[in-house]
């Protein structure tokens, strides 16, 4: 079973990486990775919201991918929903199916100020 049909977007895959400052410190910038990978950016289930509230966690979205997408926690997921409107996820965690069917990663939206629920 492939769930290759289902991934509806395309995601560009920013990752953090570090460099020195010059200073003895460092700095952390996000850097494109050279391909996007197809997804599918699911809301989370009334239950899940719950689950998530009572764990005090900030993960909001599902985001469904093939098991070979290079996606790893603390990379940002950016793109646009089917209005158009550009979105940004924060990766919380990444697991893959028993069966390396399809790769899970659990998100956090990347809001401004001022910019409603998505």
């Amino acid at each position: 079973m492939s769930v290759g049909r289902y991934l509806n977007r395309l995601l560009e895959v920013w990752r953090p990486q570090t460099s020195p400052d010059g200073h003895g410190g460092q700095t952390t910038t996000l850097v494109k990775r050279a391909l996007p990978v197809r997804a599918k950016v699911d809301q989370p289930s009334p239950t899940e919201h719950l689950i998530a509230q009572q764990a005090n966690s900030k993960h909001s979205h599902d985001v469904f991918m093939l098991p070979s997408a290079d996606v790893r926690r603390s990379d940002e997921l950016r793109g646009t929903d089917r209005l158009g409107n550009d979105q940004a996820f924060r990766v919380l965690s990444v697991v893959q199916a028993s069966r390396p069917v399809y790769s899970k990663a659990l998100v956090e939206l990347i809001q401004g100020e001022g910019e409603p629920d998505g």
